[in-house]
């Protein structure tokens, strides 16, 4: 065995889950992921923890929607139950085929969806840490060698997450005492400038371990939930949605919503999601990575959102992690990420001050 898989393994128990002896751990292993699960198996069992493992597949998925009448029994007790009793949950990643699920009608896989929420909620109320194993399958959707591909995920991964966390609190803490963030970038079709109010929100240091809120393993970016938003952006980082390629995205801000918008490829899916709902055309997230050990785009979202000089901004729902208890930020069915490459001239500010500019921290010059 790879000896990152196991430093992979041992990075998910200790830093990202947190775990301990006598928790209760449900593993989720993709179809790919049988290495990283026998190295996640052997960490856990050496902490003393409790495992239940789950197989998963998006070819066996397949086989039972398109089977399936479509009338889904809501929440089955016997699925619910595993996970209101974990206290964390492992989801190890890794496609065989990315698309196995492209011929399942999109009004089963919703009405499935749908009848699973309270076990979705049940999930998400666990100690959960998502996670990756490199397949093929995921290097040639990232057009890039299996070795090569191998590489570029255990850079992300295999970080040096204390002190990246160290790092990333210090913009923390300068969009949680900020009002005003103002986004500028030179170049494209059209000039980014862009404002938004963070006042009262609470920024997370997104460090790849629940300790910090965080639920990915990569991640390295630090997010916040924006309001009040006005100006122009463009997003040059292609991105795939709804099966369709969606590139050179342009959006256009007044009073906190989108009130025009563009894409030189994909406007169909781009208009799909902005028209979902009225809070699709409103944002729910400004994120910033900070990884540097990513360093290509792969139409990963995982991935391509985490990188350093990267600006992401999301419509549709907002955190609630980012918001005062109590307050309700911005509601709806969509949250759609998109990027744009600050390595360029470009400037990122807090009430005026300059943080981030051509893709370079101030504390990095």
């Amino acid at each position: 065995m790879d000896e990152r898989v196991r430093e992979h393994a041992r990075t998910l128990v200790d830093w990202s889950a947190r775990i301990e002896a006598g928790d209760d751990v449900v593993v989720q292993v993709g179809e790919g992921a049988h290495d990283l699960a026998v190295a996640v198996a052997a960490e856990l069992g050496e902490r003393g923890a409790n495992l239940v493992t789950l197989y998963q597949s998006g070819e066996v998925s397949r086989a039972y929607l398109r089977a399936h009448d479509g009338e889904f029994e809501s929440d089955p007790e016997y699925e619910l139950s595993l996970y209101e009793n974990a206290d964390s949950v492992l989801s190890l990643r890794a496609d065989r085929n990315a698309t196995a699920m492209a011929d399942v009608p999109s009004e089963r896989s919703q009405a499935s969806s749908r009848a699973r929420q309270g076990i979705r909620e049940a999930r998400l109320a666990t100690d959960w840490v998502a996670t990756v194993h490199p397949t093929r399958a995921m290097a040639q959707s990232a057009g890039m060698s299996y070795e090569a591909y191998r590489d570029f995920v255990y850079d992300a991964m295999l970080r040096d997450w204390e002190s990246l966390a160290e790092e990333m609190a210090q913009l923390k803490t300068i969009l949680d005492e900020g009002d005003t963030v103002r986004l500028q970038k030179a170049g494209g079709p059209v000039e980014t400038d862009l404002t938004m109010s963070i006042a009262g929100r609470t920024a997370v240091n997104s460090a790849a371990s629940v300790t910090y809120d965080s639920h990915n393993l990569p991640s390295g970016e630090v997010f916040t939930a924006p309001y009040d938003t006005a100006g122009e952006v463009f997003f040059d980082v292609p991105l795939t949605v709804e099966g369709q390629r969606v590139r050179d995205v342009h959006l256009s801000f007044e009073g906190g919503e989108v009130v025009d918008w563009s894409a030189e490829q994909g406007a169909g899916a781009l208009e799909s999601v902005l028209t979902t709902d009225a809070g699709a055309r409103r944002l729910g997230e400004l994120g910033i990575g900070m990884n540097r050990g990513i360093d290509r785009f792969t139409d990963s979202i995982l991935f391509d959102e985490k990188m350093a000089e990267t600006v992401h901004l999301a419509v549709g729902r907002a955190y609630d992690d980012c918001l005062p208890e109590g307050e309700s930020g911005n509601d709806s069915a969509v949250h759609l990420d998109l990027i744009t490459d600050m390595s360029g001239e470009s400037s990122l500010t807090v009430d005026g001050e300059v943080v981030q500019r051509n893709g370079r921290f101030r504390w990095e010059e």
